[in-house]
C-alpha cells in the first residue's frame, strides 16, 4: 500500500491535493473526505479551532493505524494530511484520499481510520471564541 501523511500548519490545498493524483487502472475507488472545522463547538459559537500535536508520537500512531487498514482492507493507497496551528471557521482541517478496488472497502476504511484517529492520535483541539 502507497502512504503519504503530513501535519502542517499550511492551509490545506484540496485541489492541489487531487491534482497529484497518482494514476491507477485498478482502483475501482477513489475517496476523499475533507473534515472542514465548524464555527460552533457543542452549540457555543467560535472563530476557529487551535490544533495541537506532538509531533512525533502523532506521526508514530498515524503509521500505526495505516498498518492496521493495510491488513484489514484490500487498500492501495491512502494520502493523508492534517492541519495543525489555528484553523478558522470553514476552512479544512483534515483531508484523506483513500484508493482501493471497490467502494465498500474505501468507505470501511475512511470510517475506521477517522473514528481511531479520534482516539489514539495525540492532536488536541481548542476552540477560540
Amino acid at each position: 500500500m502507497q502512504r503519504w501523511l503530513s501535519l502542517s500548519e499550511s492551509p490545506i490545498d484540496e485541489t492541489a491535493l487531487v491534482g497529484l493524483r497518482p494514476d491507477s487502472s485498478t482502483s475501482g475507488a477513489v475517496l476523499c473526505f475533507s473534515g472542514v472545522v465548524r464555527n460552533n463547538e457543542r452549540e457555543r459559537p467560535i472563530e476557529g479551532i487551535d490544533y495541537e500535536a506532538f509531533h512525533a508520537m502523532a506521526e508514530h500512531q498515524f503509521r500505526l493505524l495505516l498498518d492496521e487498514v493495510e491488513a484489514r482492507w484490500p487498500v492501495e493507497s491512502i494520502r493523508l494530511v492534517h492541519r495543525l496551528g489555528r484553523v478558522p471557521a470553514g476552512e479544512t482541517s483534515l483531508w484523506v484520499e483513500i484508493r482501493s478496488p471497490h467502494r465498500g472497502e474505501a468507505l470501511a476504511a475512511l470510517a475506521w481510520l477517522i473514528d481511531r484517529m479520534k482516539q489514539r492520535v495525540p492532536i488536541w483541539k481548542h476552540p477560540y471564541p
